[in-house]
């Protein structure tokens, strides 16, 4: 007698469901039992480095790091996409060369707008 075909699903699911809620079930249990029922003022209390913390956690950055970091990592990236060309420049066809000819085309478009833009100039 062979197993129903939908056994071995069944089965996945099972597996996919108790595998993730058992670490939790035993951290909740673990909580639960172990967990001193009320902190206190020592438990509350802020601690950084055995000096008491003074101002705001929170630094607010201007947008133009953010938009400086990520143009940086586009080029970064397209960079990385430049080098199996040079590395295998001598054996590819002109029909690889005019492609990558037009991916250097729309690097130097991008640098070219991200400086248009004023991404790239710092305000003081």
């Amino acid at each position: 007698m062979s197993p129903h075909p939908y056994l071995f699903i069944l089965v996945f699911c099972a597996v996919a469901v108790v595998f993730p809620v058992m670490p939790l079930g035993l951290a909740w249990a673990w909580r639960y039992f172990f967990q001193p029922p009320k902190p206190g003022v020592a438990k509350n209390a802020t601690y950084e480095c055995g000096v008491e913390s003074v101002g705001e956690a929170q630094v607010q950055f201007r947008l133009q790091y953010y938009a400086y970091c990520i143009i940086f990592l586009i080029f970064d990236v397209e960079a990385i996409f430049l080098v199996p060309f040079a590395v295998a420049f001598t054996g590819l066809p002109v029909g690889a060369f005019v492609a990558i000819l037009i991916f250097l085309l729309l690097l130097i478009e991008g640098l070219v707008w991200a400086w248009m833009k004023g991404c790239l100039t710092w305000v003081r």
